[in-house]
């Protein structure tokens, strides 16, 4: 049995993949919304805290975000549903830029208006930002927020009684269409399939 890791993450470390083994087996939360465990047999990506049985190594990637996740052709985990892992602790010192920028994200900042704006709002251009979004989470600002909206999305289905068109607007989809295809691409699915379900 792996012991629990209780050292705090420094911010600065690149966390390599032997210690993001030891957290997967610890099921270690301080590593929840810090790293994401992709498994290649099944294509579904989770958080280390996921109770599911434990995937082979050779099977394993790990990514530093939901979005990078999905932009490699992962989709999320209906068991320990990635959408509402923390964010990460890691993301605070030299990265706080990019923080804040994913704090503006879910609220919508890219829902109406491009990367420039917001990279505006963080006082950079958006080339810069774009650099500062691959070198911390291994994506970029409109995938992040393309996650972010289906994020929104998966909860509320999961906790509202919306309808499919009130949902899409709420999570910062431009139409129903889009929020279908998104669903699609990344669940697999149709989003009125995993109410009917009832998935939680």
């Amino acid at each position: 049995m792996m012991q629990r890791m209780t050292q705090p993450i420094d911010p600065e470390a690149q966390l390599d993949f032997a210690t993001c083994e030891q957290a997967r087996y610890a099921r270690d939360p301080a590593f929840d919304g810090v790293i994401f465990i992709a498994v290649k047999s099944t294509r579904i990506y989770c958080r280390p805290v996921c109770p599911v049985r434990q995937p082979l190594t050779r099977n394993v990637h790990y990514y530093p975000s939901a979005a990078a996740a999905e932009a490699a052709g992962f989709r999320p985990c209906l068991r320990c549903r990635p959408e509402t892992a923390p964010h990460s602790p890691a993301w605070n010192g030299t990265r706080a830029t990019v923080d804040r920028a994913l704090r503006l994200i879910e609220q919508g900042a890219l829902d109406e208006a491009g990367v420039e704006a917001l990279a505006g709002r963080l006082g950079m251009g958006a080339r810069h930002l774009t650099r500062l979004f691959r070198r911390y989470l291994d994506t970029t600002p409109l995938a992040a927020a393309r996650t972010a909206r289906i994020q929104r999305a998966k909860r509320l289905l999961d906790t509202t009684d919306l309808g499919m068109t009130e949902i899409a607007l709420a999570a910062g989809f431009g139409s129903v269409r889009s929020f279908n295809a998104a669903f699609q691409q990344v669940y697999r699915t149709p989003p009125g399939a995993l109410k009917r379900r009832g998935v939680r």
